[in-house]
């Protein structure tokens, strides 16, 4: 992971996603100063600040962030324009306009990055156990697919999640099959095997902190002019 300040909130770049390709991404990281003992809603409110500094320094405006209501589901919502408040029930989108940015909020979950730079289309998931075991991701891929891209030409990347021995479940092998399964080459499938509970220094691990923690914020978009 390369890891980047901004106003004091470090950031990571994730491995595996083709450079140049025209898409700016971002996953946010645990910001030491916000405390996060709370409930999550209230948590989310009062990291909301520091995470609309990173979505400006995309070059977005903040009514361009797409949010879903993350229900630990399986549906993705295509996206053409930026949407008015939290999408309901929705886990993950899709979309190939320049006027959103894409945004998941994860504390353990897996913020799965899908790319297609031939036809500009990109996507962005929340898939934790149960989004995994519903095939949130081989959905994001069918709705690339209805907006033109085709699945050998999709990139897709893993974001830090937990992972055994620290959980049970191993969520991101299932979503690392699922991308085979549906036919995208594995070269261009990268989990770095970074598991969220090992270090509370830079992650917020629900599991490892009860539930009373923050949550890390993934972003997508097409690139803009001060996007970094």
């Amino acid at each position: 992971m390369l890891t980047a300040m901004n106003t004091h909130s470090p950031f990571e770049l994730i491995e595996g996603l083709p450079s140049d390709t025209g898409f700016c991404h971002r996953f946010v990281l645990r910001n030491p100063s916000i405390p996060v003992d709370g409930e999550r809603d209230e948590v989310i409110a009062r990291l909301s600040p520091c995470h609309m500094d990173h979505v400006r320094a995309m070059g977005f405006a903040e009514n361009q962030l797409c949010i879903g209501e993350q229900v630990h589901g399986a549906e993705v919502a295509i996206v053409e324009a930026p949407l008015k408040g939290v999408w309901p029930k929705v886990d993950g989108f899709v979309s190939r306009s320049s006027e959103v940015v894409l945004g998941i909020y994860v504390a353990d979950c897996c913020a799965v990055y899908l790319i297609d730079a031939s036809t500009g289309v990109f996507g962005l998931v929340h898939s934790g156990k149960k989004g995994s075991e519903q095939g949130i991701v081989r959905n994001a891929i069918t709705a690339m697919c209805a907006l033109g891209s085709r699945v050998e030409n999709i990139h897709v990347a893993l974001s830090p999640c937990i992972r055994p021995p620290a959980y049970d479940v191993d969520f991101a092998s299932v979503i690392v099959a699922d991308c085979a399964r549906m036919g995208v080459p594995s070269g261009q499938v990268h989990d770095g095997g970074t598991c969220t509970s090992s270090d509370l220094t830079r992650y917020y691990s629900y599991r490892v902190e009860k539930g009373r923690t923050g949550r890390m914020l993934a972003l997508l978009g097409r690139s803009r002019d001060t996007c970094a």
